[in-house]
């Protein structure tokens, strides 16, 4: 289940981003109070946080920043109808954000960058899930090469195959041709 985060001290744009991307079948997360935002990210798993730049309690660009270090792997997104180049900056280098989209918004533009988000949520998610898959298999290659250590050194040739030119396995002491 995709669950987005939505920020913003503004009721009117709350209401209409979640009017927007209700139908895309996301859960949402919708807050006035920056603060009760925070507090979601201990009890949730965002794939995506979407944040406004100017509110009074607390800066959308602060907020990016906790929200980075609770929630590293959630996209974020900055929204805002002020746009300089240097808050850009700041929100690009410190608080890594994924995306900057401008109020008023196109709905497409919302929807796609919100779409690519997860997406790119999703595939990092798989590559973690791969990841532990490929090292629990390594994991399991080594105990096996320790155990056949193991056991050649007691029992000394164990381990060794011998085999003809076509692959077949030639056993000692049996004589094939009788």
């Amino acid at each position: 289940m995709i669950k987005i985060q939505l920020v913003d001290d503004e009721p009117n744009i709350l209401a209409a981003l979640q009017r927007q991307l209700r139908p895309r079948g996301w859960t949402l997360h919708a807050f006035h109070d920056p603060q009760e935002a925070l507090e979601a990210l201990i009890e949730h798993r965002y794939a995506a946080i979407i944040c406004d730049l100017n509110m009074p309690q607390l800066d959308g660009l602060t907020y990016l920043q906790f929200a980075r270090q609770r929630q590293p792997d959630a996209l974020r997104l900055l929204l805002s109808a002020h746009g300089d180049r240097a808050t850009l900056m700041q929100a690009i280098n410190r608080a890594e954000i994924y995306r900057f989209l401008s109020k008023p918004w196109e709905n497409y533009e919302i929807e796609s960058a919100l779409e690519a988000a997860i997406d790119l949520y999703q595939l990092r998610e798989e590559n973690q899930r791969l990841l532990q898959q490929v090292r629990g298999q390594q994991d399991a290659l080594e105990r096996q090469r320790r155990e056949l250590l193991r056991l050649e050194s007691e029992h000394p040739g164990l381990t060794r195959v011998r085999r003809d030119s076509e692959g077949a396995v030639l056993l000692e002491g049996y004589d094939l041709d009788e």
